[in-house]
C-alpha cells in the first residue's frame, strides 16, 4: 500500500477501537479523527489517485465522518458499555475495516524496484514500418509489417523530466491483460498508477557512449514492458535496450494514432496436427526475427544520423545481444544464430519449437545462456534444446531455477501477494527470483559484450543454490 493508503485505515482503526479499549465514550479529539481521515483521503485522491480496491475504505471514511459529526453536534449522555449493541456494532465495524483494508493490501499498486547501476534511465517509444515485408497475420496481404518498439537508454533526466508509466495505454492494455489471466475486466485498472524509474524522452547520457545494444522479445500474449525491472537493471549498468511489441501475437497493441490491434489466437491454431502447429510456430518466429533484424537496421541508421540527435553515436553496434522470454526466447536464439551482428543470446524459459530446422541442425558459435523454470519445459523442449546443443561451437550455460514458474521471468508476479495462487509464480520468494535473473543477465552480457570475467556461468555457486545446471549430452 502507498503512504496515504496506510494512514487512512490506521486513523479509522483508532476511531473505531477507542471505546472498546478505554471503555469510555470518544472525546471531542477522537471524534475529530473522521474529519482528519476525510482530509487525508482527499489528499490521497489528489496525489495518489483513486483505485477501486480502496472503495470500501472510502465508504467507511464517509460513514465514520457522519458518525463523528453527529457525536460532536448531539453528544450522548449515556455511558459506553462494551457488552451492548453499540459495542457489538463497533466489533462488526472493525471486522468490516479489516476486510476493506485487505483489498488494497492483496492488490497493491506494484512497486518497480530501483535499479542498482550508476546510470539514470530515459525511455521513448516509436513506430517502425518495414515496407519490404508483408504483415502475415492481419488478413490483408498488401499491408506492410508495422510494429512498436520501446527504447531504454542511459540518460541525464532534467529537473522537469516525467517518470514513465510501467504500462502505456493502461486503460486498454490492463483490461486485456486481466482477460488473459481470467480476471474481471476491471481487476487490473490500478496498473495505470505504476511508475517506473525511467524518464520519458530524457536527454541521453553520453559519458559512457557508445553503449552495447540489447534487443528484448516478450512472449506469446506478452507486451513490450513485461520485463521492465530486468531491463532497467541492465540499462542502469550501461546498456541500450530496445523492446519490440510483436503485434497480433502480443496481448494488445495501441498505436499513437489510436489504432488498437488485438491478439490473434489463430496464429498458433489449436486442434491441428503437431506438424501443422510447429509450422505455424516457426512462421511466427520468422516474422519476429524479421522484426529484430529491421529494428537493428533502423537503429544502425539512427546511430549514424538521428534527425532528432537523440541516438546519434550513442550505440555500439559491434556489441549487440538479444534476450527474451518464452516464444521471445526462441526468437532471440533464432535471431542470434542467423544474424552475424548478434554476439550473444539469453533465453528465459525459451520455447524451442519455433526455432528453425536450419538453426537446430547447424547451431551457432555465439555464447548462449538458458534459464528455465521448473514448470515450463516439456520433454520436447528439452529434446530440441539438446539437439541444438550438439551443434554449438560457442559456450553455453543451461540451468533451472528451482521453485519458479513460467511468469517468474517477467514483472507479472509483482501484481499481487496472491501471485502464486493466481498461477503467476512459483514458491520461491519473488525478490530472490528478481535478484537471480538480474545477476545472471548482467553477468552474461557483461562477459560476452564487455569482456568482464565472471564465474557465475561456470556452474553451481554457493550464493545461488537455487540453480540446477544441466549437463549436455
Amino acid at each position: 500500500m502507498r503512504s496515504l493508503e496506510i494512514v487512512i485505515p490506521c486513523l479509522l482503526l483508532v476511531y473505531l477501537i477507542w471505546p472498546l479499549v478505554t471503555g469510555q465514550k470518544r472525546s471531542i479529539v477522537i471524534n475529530g479523527f473522521p474529519f482528519l481521515t476525510l482530509l487525508i483521503s482527499s489528499l490521497h485522491l489528489i496525489l495518489e489517485k483513486y483505485r477501486w480496491q480502496m472503495l470500501p475504505l472510502y465508504v467507511l471514511v464517509v460513514l465514520c465522518f457522519v458518525s463523528g459529526g453527529l457525536a460532536v453536534i448531539r453528544p450522548s449522555r449515556d455511558k459506553f458499555k462494551r457488552l451492548s449493541w453499540a459495542g457489538a456494532g463497533l466489533v462488526a465495524s472493525l471486522l468490516v475495516l479489516l476486510v476493506a483494508s485487505a483489498l488494497p493490501v492483496l492488490l497493491p499498486v506494484p512497486n518497480v524496484p530501483s535499479p542498482l547501476g550508476p546510470y539514470k534511465i530515459g525511455t521513448t517509444s516509436m513506430v517502425l514500418v518495414d515496407n519490404s515485408r508483408r504483415e502475415l497475420f492481419s488478413g490483408n496481404p498488401d499491408e506492410p509489417r508495422k510494429f512498436i518498439v520501446q527504447v531504454w537508454y542511459p540518460s541525464i533526466p532534467a529537473i522537469d523530466s516525467v517518470r514513465a508509466p510501467w504500462m502505456a495505454n493502461a486503460d486498454i492494455v490492463a483490461p486485456a491483460l486481466a482477460d488473459f489471466l481470467n480476471l474481471p475486466h476491471f481487476f487490473l485498472d490500478h496498473l495505470a498508477l505504476v511508475k517506473t524509474n525511467s524518464y520519458i524522452a530524457a536527454p541521453a547520457d553520453t559519458s559512457g557512449a557508445p553503449y552495447p545494444v540489447l534487443l528484448f522479445s516478450h512472449g506469446w500474449n506478452g507486451f513490450r514492458a513485461q520485463n521492465t525491472n530486468q531491463i532497467q537493471e541492465l540499462v542502469s549498468n550501461g546498456y541500450v535496450i530496445v523492446s519490440i511489441e510483436y503485434i497480433y501475437a502480443d496481448r494488445v497493441a495501441v498505436f499513437p494514432d489510436g489504432q488498437v490491434i488485438l491478439h490473434n489466437p489463430a496464429i498458433l491454431p489449436s486442434g491441428v496436427s503437431d506438424a501443422e502447429y510447429d509450422a505455424a510456430a516457426r512462421k511466427l518466429v520468422l516474422q519476429w526475427t524479421g522484426d529484430l533484424v529491421y529494428t537493428l537496421d533502423t537503429f544502425s541508421t539512427l546511430n549514424a544520423n538521428d534527425p532528432s540527435g537523440h541516438f546519434t553515436s550513442l550505440l555500439d553496434l559491434d556489441r549487440v545481444g538479444a534476450f527474451g522470454h518464452s516464444t521471445g526466447g526462441g526468437a532471440s536464439i533464432q535471431f542470434c544464430a542467423t544474424d552475424l551482428r548478434c554476439k550473444a543470446a539469453f533465453g528465459m524459459d525459451a520455447w524451442m519449437t519455433p526455432v528453425s530446422e536450419q538453426v537446430l541442425n547447424t547451431g551457432t558459435g555465439r555464447p548462449l545462456l538458458f534459464l528455465f523454470s521448473e514448470t515450463f519445459p516439456t520433454e520436447k523442449n528439452w529434446q530440441l534444446l539438446d539437439r541444438l546443443a550438439l551443434h554449438l561451437a560457442g559456450p553455453i550455460t543451461i540451468a533451472t531455477i528451482t521453485g519458479t514458474s513460467h511468469y517468474d521471468f517477467s514483472d507479472l508476479p509483482a501484481l499481487s501477494p496472491l501471485a502464486p495462487q493466481m498461477g503467476l509464480k512459483g514458491p520461491l520468494n519473488g525478490r530472490r527470483v528478481i535478484q537471480i535473473v538480474n545477476d545472471y543477465s548482467l553477468a552474461f552480457f557483461d562477459w560476452t559484450l564487455k569482456g568482464i570475467p565472471t564465474q557465475l556461468l561456470e556452474g553451481t555457486s554457493p550464493s545461488y543454490q537455487e540453480l540446477e545446471f544441466r549437463t549436455l549430452p
